[in-house]
């Protein structure tokens, strides 16, 4: 089959895809959201993009002589700690050793003076890797990354706080595996999927579109938002701001559609769940495209984006209260387009404060032992199961 055959069916499945997903959004202008594969092949950065130069990347230190207190504030968050060394890991050096049992299997990872070493056996053989990365802070689960001859593995097993141990990581199937091999973890494809779940989990893993782990600064950090600051650095230490400012990408300045795909690019974008069909609980953890559902976002034309609620320098707020501005600033004012009375109390029967416990329920994701936030906001009735 040729290339125009390909992108033919490839068309085609997209808009059957499409078809049958729920009905996409569009943006203040009238645009459909994009895809993140789309997105990476347009002009300018966008993250995941891997096709800067690895020099240009300076790390999150060159930043810190001008955005000292959001540098500081930003390390705390739990992506700039979405992935780590096994020594860097709270989870791993807190424990000398977890454990966990599938018969005729066991699984253990025993901490090491340099590092971890993650192990299966069935009693009388056993594989042993030493952990190369861990993914995720271990606010509510960690999941290891193992390496062997450059082939890339998915732990089998992974840590979840609630439990302080170990349990099957999400996907994983519980049936015992049929050996050794297939027991220790789930192999990654080598491209694309290795190097994208990379680099949603760190920085610069992917340069001159070459992927290379051991070059990655560790985490999501500045530059994987804002672009590789060699240039920017550079021109405003020559005190050439307008061209230090134009080197540098402020996603806050995006249109709200863009802002959202932006966010998206990890953490799911409308087009990119309706693309692969993951609906159901499996698109909880898919805020932009949950939040591209709201009457909120339609009746606002884009009004309300992640960065509405959330500062990426900072740690999430977990005082549900600390919220309610954000609701009230489009639902206490009469001449709101949504809202139909001045007193917030009115706007709604049940309360007139803590909003996002009631339209922004907490679901479990199965497998994950916690509780996510479901970013569609809406008027949730009794009983009702988890919408699509």
């Amino acid at each position: 089959m040729g290339s125009y055959g390909k992108f033919s069916v490839l068309l085609m499945a997209a808009c059957v895809s499409m078809a049958a997903a729920p009905s996409a959004p569009t943006s203040a202008r009238g645009g459909l959201q994009m895809a993140t594969e789309d997105r990476l092949h347009r002009p300018g950065w966008w993250p995941t993009k891997g096709t800067a130069q690895r020099d240009e990347f300076l790390g999150p230190s060159a930043c810190e002589p001008c955005h000292a207190s959001k540098v500081q504030t930003q390390k705390l968050t739990p992506m700039a700690n979405a992935a780590a060394r096994p020594l860097a890991s709270e989870a791993l050096r807190s424990h000398s050793e977890l454990t966990f049992h599938l018969p005729p299997y066991t699984y253990q990872i025993l901490r090491k003076e340099n590092g971890s070493q993650y192990s299966v056996s069935d009693g009388s053989h056993s594989i042993s890797l030493p952990v190369s990365w861990a993914f995720g802070l271990g606010e509510s689960g960690q999941t290891y990354i193992l390496e062997q001859n450059g082939t890339f593995f998915e732990s089998r097993v992974s840590y979840y706080r609630a439990l302080d141990g170990l349990d099957f990581t999400p996907g994983a199937t519980r049936t015992p595996s049929a050996n050794l091999e297939d027991a220790l973890g789930r192999r990654m494809l080598y491209a694309p999927e290795t190097s994208r779940c990379f680099a949603c989990h760190t920085t610069a893993s992917t340069a001159n579109k070459r992927f290379d782990p051991n070059r990655s600064i560790p985490g999501v950090t500045c530059e994987a938002c804002h672009g590789p600051g060699a240039k920017h650095v550079a021109a405003m230490k020559a005190g050439r701001m307008k061209e230090g400012l134009k080197s540098i990408l402020d996603p806050a300045q995006l249109d709200p559609v863009d802002q959202v795909d932006f966010c998206g690019a990890c953490h799911r974008t409308f087009a990119d769940v309706a693309l692969t069909q993951t609906f159901g609980i499996r698109d909880l953890r898919f805020q932009p495209y949950r939040l591209e559902k709201s009457q909120c976002w339609a009746k606002s034309k884009g009004g309300i984006t992640c960065l509405s609620c959330h500062n990426p320098h900072q740690s999430r707020v977990r005082d549900l209260v600390s919220y309610d501005d954000k609701c009230l600033g489009c639902h206490r004012s009469g001449s709101s387009p949504m809202s139909a009375h001045d007193h917030p109390a009115a706007a709604c029967k049940v309360s007139s404060n803590n909003c996002v416990s009631c339209h922004m329920p907490k679901y479990e994701m199965p497998g994950m032992q916690f509780k996510f936030t479901d970013h569609f906001i809406r008027i949730v009735h009794n009983g009702e199961s988890y919408p699509d």
